[in-house]
C-alpha cells in the first residue's frame, strides 16, 4: 500500500539512534561503516560487536574514530553468528532508536534526519543502493532517481510477498531493508533476533514484529549503500542455514490471528524455502555419495523429486541464458 505524503521538512534532531554493527573478518570495510554512521548528528552511539574475527576488524574499527566517545567496541570470545552478535549489541544500546548497519555497508549523508522526519512508525526504512566492493563513500556515482517520494506502508502480507526469492535474476527481497526500530517496542514485546539463524535473521525479526502489529514504513529515497558480492545461486547458503530458516518460517504460521491472505503468503514463502533446502541438500548428498547415490536417496522420498528436479532445471536454464553472474551493482532495491 502506498500513502502519498508530502516530503517532511528535515529538522535538527537530538542524538537518539544507536547504530549496531556486527562484524566478522571485516577489517577492509568496517572503517567506512563506522565513519559514515558517526558522521550523522542523530547518532548517539555506534556499537561494534566483533564476532570473534580472525583479522584486525576491531583495530580497524577503532582506528576509524579513535577519539569519538560514541564508538563502543565489544569482542565475542567465540563466533555465534550475526543474530547472536546483534542481540549482544541490543543489550548495550541506550538510544531511543536502533539501526542495523552491516560491516561491509555504509550510511549515506542525511539518512537518519530523513528517516526520523517520517511520521507515525515503529520501523522505518529507506531504499538501498547496491555498490561494488571497491566503492568509496566519498566518491559515489550519481544515485538513480526514484519516480516519487511517497512513503510505502508495508504490512505483513506485502512484506512476505516481497521476499519471494528470484532464483533466475538479481535478488531483490525486501528483507534486505535496514530499518530504524523503536527500541522501547522491542523491549515491550520482548523480541530479539533468533540466535539459531545465520540466514534470514532480519526477515524473521521483521515478520514477528509485523505479526505483533508494528507499523512499518518505507521511503523510496536512498540512504543506505550495500556492497554487492556475486555468488552462485544454488551454493550461496549452507544446508543447515536453509533448514533453520525453514523452521522459522513454519513457526511464523503458528502465530495467532493470521488473516487468510497472511497465511497464504507465509505458506508460499515457506514452500520456496523448503524447495531451496531440498535442492541444497541434494547437491550436498551428490557431493558425498555421487550422482547415483544421491538420486537413489531421493527416490526413497518421492515427494521431494519434483521440487529438486525443478530446481536443477531452473539453475541449468539460468546458466545457459547468461554466463555473467546476476548483479545489482548501480541499482536500487526498490525501483519504482
Amino acid at each position: 500500500m502506498v500513502t502519498p505524503i508530502a516530503p517532511a521538512a528535515v529538522a535538527p534532531r537530538p542524538a537518539s539512534v544507536s547504530v549496531l554493527v556486527t562484524a566478522y573478518n571485516a577489517a577492509a570495510t568496517i572503517g567506512d561503516a563506522v565513519r559514515t554512521a558517526l558522521a550523522e548528528p542523530e547518532v548517539a552511539e555506534v556499537i561494534v560487536v566483533d564476532d570473534a574475527s580472525q583479522d584486525a576488524t576491531l583495530a580497524a574499527a577503532r582506528a576509524s574514530a579513535p577519539d569519538d566517545p560514541r564508538l563502543k567496541l565489544i569482542r565475542c570470545p567465540q563466533n555465534g553468528g550475526p543474530a547472536a552478535a546483534r542481540n549482544r549489541a541490543l543489550d548495550e544500546a541506550t538510544g531511543r532508536f536502533v539501526a542495523i548497519l552491516d560491516a561491509d555497508d555504509f550510511v549515506m549523508a542525511g539518512r537518519f534526519a530523513r528517516l526520523l522526519a517520517v511520521p507515525d512508525w515503529d520501523m522505518v526504512a529507506d531504499n538501498i543502493l547496491f555498490v561494488p566492493e571497491s566503492a568509496d563513500p566519498d566518491h559515489l556515482p550519481p544515485v538513480p532517481a526514484v519516480s516519487h517520494a511517497d512513503v510505502i506502508d508495508l504490512d505483513l502480507v506485502d512484506f512476505v510477498r516481497a521476499n519471494r526469492s528470484a532464483r533466475t535474476g538479481p535478488r531483490d527481497e525486501w528483507g534486505f531493508l535496514k530499518p530504524v526500530i523503536r527500541r522501547d517496542m522491542l523491549q515491550r514485546l520482548d523480541l530479539r533476533y533468533d540466535p539459531g539463524l545465520r540466514l534470514g535473521e532480519d526477515y524473521d525479526l521483521y515478520v514477528r514484529l509485523l505479526q505483533q502489529g508494528a507499523r512499518f514504513r518505507v521511503s523510496p529515497q536512498v540512504g543506505y549503500a550495500a556492497r554487492w558480492r556475486d555468488n552462485s545461486l544454488s551454493a550461496s547458503h549452507r544446508t543447515e542455514d536453509l533448514a533453520a530458516l525453514t523452521r522459522a518460517a513454519t513457526a511464523h504460521l503458528a502465530a495467532a490471528g493470521l488473516s487468510g491472505a497472511a497465511r497464504t503468503a507465509l505458506v508460499a514463502h515457506r514452500r520456496d524455502l523448503q524447495n531451496r533446502f531440498l535442492l541444497r541438500d541434494f547437491l550436498d548428498r551428490r557431493g558425498r555419495r555421487g550422482r547415483i547415490g544421491a538420486v537413489l536417496d531421493t527416490f526413497r522420498r518421492p515427494t521431494t523429486l519434483l521440487p529438486i528436479a525443478r530446481g536443477i532445471l531452473r539453475d541449468k536454464l539460468a546458466a545457459r541464458r547468461s554466463h555473467a553472474p546476476a548483479t545489482r551493482i548501480g541499482h536500487l532495491l526498490i525501483e519504482r
